[in-house]
Formats: structure tokens, sequence, C-alpha cells
């Protein structure tokens, strides 16, 4: 999407009919040029009215990401962080992983937080791709310097996950789980993701970007496109959820994880995100990258975050797969 787009998409937020006249002559262009800015927007989940002598509206609610409010949320640990708000980017953490291997943040006070209103090209697990439109959900991504190895940060994606969990009860969304290794949950639907992309020395230090991805409104256009069965914020919630505070709230809680697990290592979270993890002592099929499937019982997770199966031949962990719930009956 173009820079006008947006542009003119902010002055309709107040969900008002604007004089498609009116908003050609204040950016000096001509109303075909409005026109053909506003077309395509059900592609990014958004419908925009047009009435004859009455000029655009936007259908929905829009609300747009501010650092100044986001910080302002963040309070007595605003200091703390360098916030950066896109209109629209490919991938916020393929953004972050740039700006660290060009050493833009060496030695910079703040953790580096890129959030974007638009992500085109959003990765999950396994190659797969993120869907979301604009303004439907949170996208972004946080860059945190480690001084360990990359073998130290096992378990990483499963810390943050409990501090999403964590922030979500703040707020009073309630009853999000978790699905090892990295997907939060609500009714077996997903509704949240982490994806760490780490980059480093086999002994340290670690460049870890953590990038989350969370569905607050989802349009039906936007999950038409989802191969899986999906949740957001306002089906669990039944409110609309304000993306700046929920942003700040999740920034908070990931940077208290990421200071115990820097010390400690996963260990610490072991147990609060077993209590979390919807198919513990649940029978599943693990899908594993050779195309076996073991089957056995969830025993929860060792210390370095990898999955404990109870299986024919006794417990058995895992570092990668995915799960498939065994129904019985």
């Amino acid at each position: 999407m173009k820079p006008l787009t947006f542009s003119i998409l902010r002055q309709l937020s107040d969900n008002e009919f604007h004089s498609g006249t009116i908003i050609a002559q204040a950016r000096g262009i001509s109303r075909a040029s409005v026109s053909n800015a506003l077309r395509g927007l059900d592609d990014v989940g958004l419908e925009v009215q047009k009435v004859n002598g009455r000029g655009y509206r936007l259908l929905g609610h829009m609300q747009w990401l501010d650092p100044e409010i986001i910080l302002k949320y963040l309070g007595g640990e605003a200091g703390n962080f360098k916030i950066e708000v896109l209109n629209s980017v490919d991938s916020t953490s393929s953004f972050l992983l740039k700006e660290a291997a060009r050493g833009a943040d060496a030695g910079s006070p703040g953790t580096h937080v890129v959030a974007a209103e638009l992500q085109s090209g959003g990765r999950g697990r396994r190659g797969r791709q993120w869907h979301s439109g604009l303004g439907d959900g949170l996208v972004f991504s946080l860059l945190w310097r480690f001084q360990r190895g990359a073998g130290f940060l096992s378990g990483l994606s499963l810390a943050v996950g409990v501090a999403i969990i964590r922030s979500l009860e703040s707020c009073g969304i309630n009853g999000a789980m978790l699905k090892w290794p990295n997907d939060v949950v609500h009714n077996m639907c997903k509704l949240a993701g982490t994806l760490i992309e780490l980059q480093g020395d086999m002994l340290g230090p670690t460049v870890a970007v953590i990038g989350v991805g969370m569905n607050l409104k989802l349009s039906n256009n936007i999950r038409t496109r989802i191969d899986q069965g999906v949740t957001d914020v306002y089906s669990i919630s039944g409110e609309i959820a304000d993306r700046n505070k929920l942003l700040a709230v999740l920034l908070i809680n990931i940077l208290a994880v990421l200071r115990e697990f820097e010390d400690k290592g996963f260990g610490p979270f072991r147990e609060e995100w077993s209590d979390y993890h919807a198919w513990n002592n649940k029978t599943v099929k693990l899908g594993l990258p050779n195309g076996s499937r073991p089957e056995g019982v969830i025993h929860g997770v060792a210390d370095d975050g990898s999955l404990l199966l109870r299986t024919s031949s006794g417990i058995r962990s895992y570092g990668c797969g995915e799960i498939t719930f065994c129904r019985t009956g």
C-alpha cells in the first residue's frame, strides 16, 4: 500500500463521510487519485463506503498504533524501549535482522521494537505465512542481545509464550492456553504465535529477534486465507482491544521474562508453561522432520524447552515437531 492510501485512511478513521474533493485538494491531487488509492482495501480486511454527494467513509473500527501513546502506557519501563511503528513492511523480524546485521542498535540504550500496521510477508514456523490485515491485530518484533550462545536460548519461544499469557490475563482476556512450541490458542484455535530468529557465534554473543503476531479482530476476508482453526481477542472478550495499551502490556511482560531468562534460562518458567499447555497429559502424534510420527502422552517439557513424550518405549525428548491431537472414541 502506498503512503497516500495510509494518509487518506487516517483521515477516514473517524468513521464520518469525507468529501473526495476536499481530500484531493488537501493533498494537491486529483479525485481520481483518491479513488485509486482506496481500491482493493478488501485485500487487507478494510471496507470503505462511497456515497455520491457525501464522499468516503471507513466502515468499522480502526485504531492506529502511536509510539507516544505506547510509551505512555509503558510507564516506568518507557526508557527501556525504542519504539518504531511502520505503516507497512514485509516482515518486522526481517527488518530488525537487517538492522542488527549492520550494527544499528549495538550499544544503543533501549530494546528496539518494530511494529507494523500492515505486514505483507509475516513468517511462522516451518515456512508458513502469518496472515493479517491492516490494523486487525498486533505484529511486532523486538531485538535482544544475549551474551551467551544459541544453545543457552533453547526454550526462549516457550518463555515468551508465558509472557503472552500473563499479558492477556492482566488485560482480562482469559482462557488462552499454549501449544508447544510457540502457539497461543483458545479453544484449540490459534490466537497468537511467536518466532525466534538468531544471529551470532556458537559461544555468543547472540542477537535474538523475537517476532510476535496476535489476532485482535480478523475480517472474514483474512480468515479465509488461514488454513487452520483461528480465533481473535474480540471473539474471546466481545470487546475491541486497545492496540496501543495491549502492545505496551505485552512489551512489559516480555521484558520481564527476558531479564529472568538471560540469567537463568528456561528452567524458572517450566512449571508455569506446563500449567498453560493445552496438550499436557494428552495423547498426541508428533510429526518429525524425517517423516516419522511417534505417538505418546505429553509429559511436560524439559529445562531446555524440549517436549517430553511418554511412549511405549519410555519418556523421549524432542526438540522440534508438530503436535497432532489423537481423538479417542
